[in-house]
């Protein structure tokens, strides 16, 4: 379904291979990430997912664009979207989960609760540790039943 993105996502991940392969550093270790990076690439890699399903509703003008998409990528959707997709995770998938939602971010936004924002953290570092261990299929997967289910 995600085709778009998913193409991105392995076009990056194969320049970044092969960039890789020219320099002396390492790719970073996910693993070795804090919760909250794990949540900042997250955040990157969920706000394409969402623009493009946006894209995917029709919408032409760029309010409508906008109006689409921004609720998917609020604290609350995400807190509640995480919640389906809890029995559906690996262990690794929940340990990366958990370490994003016991994180402890600078302030929460005023359009969420603490726990809200809490969940969407885990939320966003669930998908930057799919994105950095090069899980283009498991994202496609898990944002698939969030984007198909009703729960735009």
């Amino acid at each position: 379904m995600y085709l778009l993105i998913l193409e991105m996502i392995r076009s990056w991940d194969r320049k970044r291979r092969a960039k890789e392969t020219k320099t002396a550093s390492a790719p970073p270790d996910a693993d070795s990430l804090s919760g909250l990076t794990l949540a900042y690439v997250g955040d990157a890699v969920w706000e394409l997912i969402v623009r493009e399903h946006a894209l995917r509703g029709g919408e032409k003008r760029m309010e409508d664009l906008h109006k689409a998409s921004v609720e998917m990528a609020k604290a609350p959707f995400q807190a509640q979207a995480v919640k389906k997709l809890l029995p559906l995770l690996t262990e690794e998938e929940l340990t990366a989960y958990r370490r994003g939602r016991n994180a402890k971010p600078g302030h929460v936004p005023k359009n969420s609760t603490h726990a809200q924002y809490s969940e969407a953290t885990g939320f966003e570092a669930l998908f930057g540790r799919l994105y950095l261990t090069g899980q283009a299929d498991r994202i496609e997967e898990l944002a698939s039943i969030l984007t198909e289910d009703g729960n735009e």
